[in-house]
């Protein structure tokens, strides 16, 4: 049974890479075991095939070096704090006993990113419920939550994480989404990601960031509630 140090979760596959690609490198890299979760499949993109996306979220993976990856399957388009999905989230939680959750923050523009916040951040609660029944698994609440956004931070961040030795390593993981991000070589109609002027955003972005600490490039996370500081040991 494999225990995690930490467990990112994302809405669709590719929006870990696209919030947080840089810091799961770095955290890989520095020795800890690191999973992501997906809850949906993407099946409702313009783009790409469910077969197509899990492929592309394979080999992600394995640019960014995590230990699991794996695929909820809840409904595309439909993330919802129901108890039914809930449950879904409930057993990864008990089974990876994760140090730290990373998750998708709230007021984000895409619906199914807002509502995956609130159903991951319930769902560790209820994990450490002893009445909460998954079967064989015992409770488990995740001490640590921090949250990030996939698209753009609509708010000041809590957290700047230097990723300029693993800027390459995250676009090189977002490269894997050929039929998602710019690519004039995929015949599909064009989105808001799959535009030339998204993919030089990303640079951008990380860019910013990093300049407000005076870095190359860096990542925005973001706390709901108060940490223990010395959970920042496994950033640094």
């Amino acid at each position: 049974m494999i225990k995690l140090d930490i467990l990112a979760f994302g809405a669709h596959p590719d929006d870990v890479e696209l919030g947080i690609g840089g810091t799961i490198a770095k955290l890989a890299q520095k020795g800890l075991i690191v999973g992501i979760i997906d809850l949906t499949q993407g099946e409702m993109s313009s783009r790409g095939t469910v077969d197509e996306r899990k492929t592309e979220a394979h080999n992600a993976g394995k640019i960014l070096n995590v230990h699991i990856r794996e695929n909820l399957r809840l409904p595309d388009a439909q993330i919802s704090s129901s108890w039914e999905q809930k449950i879904e989230v409930i057993k990864v939680i008990r089974e990876y006993t994760p140090q730290l959750i990373i998750a998708p923050m709230k007021d984000d523009k895409h619906p199914d990113h807002h509502n995956a916040h609130f159903l991951i951040r319930e769902a560790n609660y209820f994990s450490g419920l002893h009445k909460v029944n998954t079967g064989e698994q015992a409770p488990y609440r995740c001490p640590t939550l921090i949250y990030y956004y996939p698209y753009y931070e609509i708010s000041f961040p809590h957290l700047l994480i230097d990723i300029s030795e693993h800027f390459e390593n995250k676009l090189s993981a977002l490269k894997a989404y050929k039929s998602q991000f710019f690519n004039p070589d995929y015949d599909a109609p064009e989105t808001f990601i799959s535009s030339e002027r998204f993919w030089k955003s990303i640079k951008e972005r990380c860019a910013y960031w990093g300049s407000k600490i005076n870095k190359e490039y860096a990542e925005a996370l973001y706390l709901l509630e108060p940490i223990n500081i010395s959970e920042l040991r496994l950033f640094l």
